[in-house]
């Protein structure tokens, strides 16, 4: 694979459509939900001044959230909460994961006292199956992929009557998904806390990892609603698994075969509908890195402080793999104030 920069010819305004699916007053109502939890902390934002040659870089370091180690605690788990909140019932939910999302839903699901099954691809870290059994979860080991994982656990949905809780969407199912993104939300919201960054400003650039696209389009949303159209929002994906640019580059959703990479938790074919709906006018520009600059950044990270996984570290890699000739497209230079999503530590090996 090629790695690639694609700047975004659909780039056009943030709408008030836009608004009524994912931005600030979602982001408040998740916030106050998460607000009644005892678990709930805003997480850290460390400040590394002249990271590639910009004014400052933030980072928004979400390995400790919720003792869940990732961003997706606040996903999943929201998503279960409302589901339960809504009839009442013990329907035992069900979903796949690349490890982190998994975690987050069978957290909802103890909370809630409901029954969890989490489908795993065969690749997944065993430490991720140990952490949900301890959950309370029962784990299945399906396919050798994220893709075939979400296959099985959308038929046992179907066979059983059980309740999906994914992370991707699709035509006729949105709702779940969206609660999953609008719970991402608030980590967004949590920047604007006095003292959160040494500036009030907001980001001039958001460079931000993708799997499925759920993440980026909730910091998409968010970043518009909240500073409108001035900062430059990034998307970065792992050259084996550009789903979003391709979907972009083709204007509707698309199955990429790609390659292998290590990068598990970003190694999607296909992205939500939903983030790639929004992506497709929101982002400003699509990248691409490869597995090695994405440790290379977790290990700059590291020497600056901040540890993270490599797929943790993958939008500081697209910030450091950008060619000169973007960074003009994207006017990201020595004023730049530049926000980043740790969006999980570093993960044990198998």
């Amino acid at each position: 694979m090629a790695i690639m920069e694609y700047l975004n010819p659909a780039r056009a305004p943030y709408t008030g459509q836009d608004r009524e699916l994912i931005g600030t007053a979602h982001a408040r109502r998740a916030r106050a939900h998460f607000a009644r939890r005892p678990a709930y902390r805003p997480t850290p934002v460390h400040t590394i001044p002249g990271l590639a040659g910009t004014a400052a870089v933030h980072v928004k370091d979400e390995s400790a959230r919720m003792g869940l180690g990732s961003f997706k605690a606040l996903g999943g788990a929201y998503a279960v909460h409302l589901l339960a909140g809504r009839d009442g019932t013990r329907t035992p939910v069900v979903c796949a994961s690349a490890g982190n999302h998994g975690i987050s839903v069978a957290a909802g699901a103890a909370e809630a006292g409901l029954p969890c099954h989490v489908y795993l691809a065969e690749d997944v870290p065993e430490t991720f199956a140990r952490r949900l059994r301890d959950l309370g979860a029962r784990v299945h080991r399906d396919g050798p992929d994220y893709d075939a994982g979400l296959r099985a656990a959308l038929s046992a949905a179907q066979e059983h009557g059980w309740r999906l809780v994914a992370d991707t969407s699709w035509e006729g199912y949105t709702s779940v998904p969206l609660d999953v993104m609008r719970g991402y939300t608030v980590l967004f919201d949590e920047l604007t806390d006095p003292g959160a960054v040494a500036d009030d400003l907001g980001p001039t650039h958001v460079f931000v990892q993708a799997g499925v696209g759920g993440l980026a389009a909730a910091a998409a949303g968010y970043v518009r609603d909240r500073w409108g159209e001035r900062p430059r929002v990034v998307v970065v994906e792992p050259e084996g698994a550009p789903c979003l640019v391709e979907s972009a580059r083709a204007g509707a959703p698309v199955h990429v075969h790609g390659a292998p990479t290590t990068l598990g938790r970003l190694d999607c074919r296909e992205p939500s509908l939903l983030a790639h709906r929004l992506l497709n006018h929101l982002a400003d520009l699509y990248l691409t890195i490869t597995d090695d600059q994405a440790a290379a950044a977790a290990r700059e990270l590291g020497r600056a402080g901040v540890a993270l996984s490599a797929c943790g570290a993958a939008g500081a890699a697209g910030l450091l793999a950008l060619t000169p000739s973007a960074r003009h497209a994207l006017g990201l230079d020595h004023t730049a104030r530049v926000l980043l999503v740790g969006t999980e530590g570093p993960v044990e090996p198998k």
